[in-house]
């Protein structure tokens, strides 16, 4: 029974710990340049700055999650877990050079356009992981929800601070 679990744990345990890597990386590469967030003028409904890597905590465990749900039930729909976890791949590329973007070099605008791209990656991921597993596709609107906040804040964060 345990010579089961082990691969589904290690599965699991590997695609958490991708988007979680990711977002350390990007953290690490952007901590010198968090304090921009306090320094500009910002749009009503704009949270604190604490709460970012809460929330991103949490997203990053279910993209996770969900990626492994994906992996896992490959040969459902082998066409559309490849898409799926090819979405996913750009779409972590994208949040991480975000990060760097939106803070390391101060462009909101750029930051507001790189957002969009995102945002079309993620919806392509959640629309080919509904093909082979609806629970991975639902785990992934928080994530979702969160870009469309995100890109209000970026869009607003560029028009206060031109």
């Amino acid at each position: 029974m345990l010579e089961k679990i082990k691969p589904k744990i290690r599965t699991y345990a590997i695609a958490i710990a991708i988007p979680l890597a990711v977002g350390m990386l990007a953290a690490l590469l952007t901590r010198g340049n968090m304090n921009i967030y306090g320094e500009i003028n910002t749009p009503p409904l704009s949270p604190p700055a604490f709460l970012f890597p809460v929330v991103w905590t949490v997203l990053y465990i279910l993209m996770g999650v969900s990626s492994a749900l994906v992996y896992e039930r490959r040969e459902n729909n082998p066409v559309g877990a490849s898409a799926g976890l090819r979405f996913y791949a750009i779409s972590l590329f994208f949040n991480f050079t975000w990060s760097i973007i939106f803070f390391n070099f101060g462009s909101f605008l750029f930051a507001f356009i790189w957002l969009l791209l995102l945002l079309y990656f993620v919806v392509r991921t959640i629309l080919s992981y509904f093909s082979v597993s609806p629970l991975a596709a639902y785990l992934q609107l928080p994530y979702l929800a969160w870009i469309l906040f995100a890109g209000y804040l970026n869009f607003a964060i560029w028009i206060l601070n031109k």
